[in-house]
């Protein structure tokens, strides 16, 4: 623990593509906490293989999220940065507590529910044990605090649930988790569905926001965003997506809301996206000047993973030990 700091811990799963949602959502606000806390963000690819995915295409993006992270202002010095599948005691406590987790909290997962109506052809166990290997990344580190969002407080409550159920039956051992949700940003949601969270995994890009895309992309893709039938840029009075529209302004932008109201009064919603538009070009140009640089750079990419894994695996190995040893599993000095 670095000078007894508080312990903070988030991940990604690398696929589809990285977007304003989880850039507003959690990596902007990782960036402000990885000053007061111990800071682990982990790019979660062992997460990722519950739906099939492209060997090559993963292993470029694995690659390219941690770059995006660097970019976005997660800076290794402050943070540990590194892959799941790099560290293998992410599967060794999955399968302990999978031994500590009953069938009817697994059966009670909503994003299980979802996942499976979405991919009924490959409804794997994975996919059904996956909120274990979620609370094998959080306790292996004695996490503190887990950003999380709405959809993913259910898995961090199960955490919960293990780490206590495992503490009791052992003595203490996991540090409890506690949820850390922001005010604002938690919950960015879809251009076109403004009632659906934005994924970056959505089938339908005009629904988000790569934070690569071109200014011709961003462009067309706010211009189809849904707001509503009037035109008044009025956050109290507006639908779903305008509101929406407004956050992810204020979001970028650092104004509030009455002041973005009082900006675009008398004005329609053309003028108000425009701006929008422009607000989010010029919040993302550095973010991709800085990306582009670092993806050329591999060796450097390569480094900082390594030695994040490295910090990572002296961690989760003395909570591993500790654990196989409460539960008796024999370990024989070398």
């Amino acid at each position: 623990m670095k000078d007894n700091k508080k312990i903070i811990l988030s991940g990604i799963q690398p696929s589809g593509t990285l977007c304003i949602g989880n850039y507003l959502g959690a990596i902007k606000n990782w960036v402000d906490l990885q000053h007061d806390y111990d800071s682990i963000f982990v790019v979660v690819d062992m997460h990722a293989i519950t739906l099939r995915q492209n060997p090559a295409e993963l292993r470029k993006r694995c690659l390219s999220f941690a770059a995006q992270f660097i970019a976005c202002g997660i800076d290794p010095k402050l943070s540990s940065i590194f892959v799941q599948s790099h560290v293998s005691a992410h599967a060794e406590l999955a399968w302990v507590l999978n031994c500590f987790t009953y069938m009817g909290e697994l059966n009670r997962m909503t994003q299980f529910k979802d996942k499976s109506k979405k991919n009924n052809a490959n409804i794997n166990a994975g996919l059904f044990t996956y909120p274990i290997l979620m609370a094998s990344d959080i306790l292996l580190y004695q996490a503190d605090l887990v950003p999380v969002g709405a959809d993913q407080k259910q898995h961090l409550e199960l955490a919960r649930n293990i780490a206590e159920r495992f503490n009791n039956e052992y003595s203490p051992t996991f540090k409890i988790p506690e949820p850390y949700i922001p005010n604002r940003g938690a919950r960015i949601m879809s251009l076109q569905s403004p009632k659906s969270k934005m994924s970056k995994s959505d089938e339908n890009e005009n629904n988000f926001i790569g934070l690569l895309d071109n200014e011709k992309t961003i462009l067309k893709k706010i211009k189809r965003s849904v707001t509503d039938s009037g035109s008044e840029v009025n956050y109290q009075n507006g639908g779903e997506g305008l509101k929406n529209l407004i956050n992810i302004y204020s979001l970028f932008s650092g104004e509030k809301i009455e002041l973005i109201e009082e900006k675009y009064k008398n004005q329609g919603y053309k003028e108000f996206k425009d701006g929008l538009t422009e607000v989010i070009i010029e919040s993302l140009k550095p973010i991709q000047k800085k990306y582009h640089s670092l993806i050329d750079e591999k060796s450097y990419l390569e480094k900082i993973l390594n030695e994040g894994s490295t910090n990572a695996m002296y961690r989760s190995r003395k909570t591993i030990q500790k654990v196989y040893r409460k539960i008796g599993f024999p370990q024989f000095k070398s």
